[in-house]
C-alpha cells in the first residue's frame, strides 16, 4: 500500500498534479527538506501545488522506492536564474491511515546551489548564510502563494 502511494505521488509530481500530491498528506502531516525547511501537511500541500503550477519544464523520475523510501530525480530550469538543475533526492516516509504523516527529502544543498545559482552557489552554497537566504526566499514565496489561495477561496 505505501509503495503504491509513493508511486502515485511521484507520478502526480511528474504530471504537475499538485492537488493529488497535497491529498496524500494527513492534515497533521509533516514535510522537511533543505530548501523549504519544516512544513505542516497543509503547507506541504500548498508547496506542491505552487511548485507544480509554476514549473515550466519539470521532469520527475522515480528511480527506486520501497514501502518507506524513494530516490527521485527532478530535472528542471531554476526560474530565478534560468539555469538547468538535476536534483537527486532521497525521500523517507512514515504513513498513517494510508496517508503521509512524515516526509523528509534529503539532497546536497551545495550540489543543488552550484547548479541553480552558478558561481555564487559554488562559492557560497556550503555556507549557512546562503542556506538561510534561499530558505527565506522559498518560505516567503510559499506564504504569498498560500495567501493568494486563501483569497480565492
Amino acid at each position: 500500500m505505501s509503495a503504491e502511494l509513493i508511486e502515485r505521488f511521484y507520478s502526480a509530481f511528474d504530471r504537475r498534479d499538485g492537488e493529488t500530491m497535497a491529498a496524500a498528506y494527513l492534515p497533521q502531516g509533516h514535510f522537511r527538506d533543505p530548501v523549504f525547511g519544516d512544513l505542516t501537511g497543509a503547507e506541504a500541500g500548498a508547496m506542491w501545488r505552487m511548485l507544480t503550477r509554476t514549473a515550466r519544464d519539470l521532469k520527475v523520475e522515480l528511480a527506486e522506492h520501497d514501502d518507506t523510501s524513494a530516490r527521485w530525480i527532478a530535472t528542471y530550469t531554476f526560474s530565478a536564474t534560468g539555469r538547468p538543475v538535476v536534483n537527486d533526492v532521497r525521500a523517507t516516509f512514515r504513513f498513517a491511515d494510508g496517508l503521509i504523516v512524515d516526509h523528509v527529502d534529503a539532497f546536497s544543498f551545495w550540489r543543488w546551489s552550484c547548479q541553480a545559482l552558478g558561481p555564487k552557489g559554488v562559492a557560497l552554497g556550503w555556507t549557512p548564510f546562503l542556506r538561510a537566504k534561499v530558505a527565506g526566499t522559498a518560505k516567503a514565496g510559499l506564504d504569498k502563494f498560500i495567501a493568494k489561495e486563501q483569497a480565492r477561496a
